[in-house]
């Protein structure tokens, strides 16, 4: 379950380069992400199989083998092992990296609007 308490110290936290407004779950989770956005360099599929990563309420970090540049819209559906439901909510990319070029990144995406 994942748990909803704000961070303890935001001023601590963002001295220390600290951002995220809740604490993250350290879990490995299937991801659907659904391509929103519209315009040029995205990718050429629009659904996407991915790793979820450290999840929370208000975002979560992925692993794929596409690319999504920063500010890409999402529908993001993602199956938690013990949760009896997935959580379904719009997602915006606000950072990316490449773990090896052309094959494999990772991204971390802040939900805009959580349905479940």
């Amino acid at each position: 379950m994942l748990d909803h308490h704000y961070a303890t110290n935001m001023d601590e936290d963002v001295f220390m380069g600290e951002r995220r407004m809740h604490e993250r779950q350290d879990v490995e989770s299937e991801a659907t992400l659904s391509i929103l956005s519209k315009g040029e360099n995205l990718p050429k599929e629009k659904i996407l199989y991915t790793l979820g990563k450290d999840i929370s309420v208000s975002g979560a970090r992925i692993q794929a083998s596409t690319f999504l540049p920063v500010n890409t819209l999402l529908h993001v559906r993602i199956a938690i092992n013990d949760a009896p439901e997935m959580i379904t909510a719009f997602g915006k990319v606000k950072w990316n990296k490449i773990l090896l070029p052309e094959e494999f990144y990772e991204a971390g995406l802040e939900f805009v609007n959580t349905l479940n």
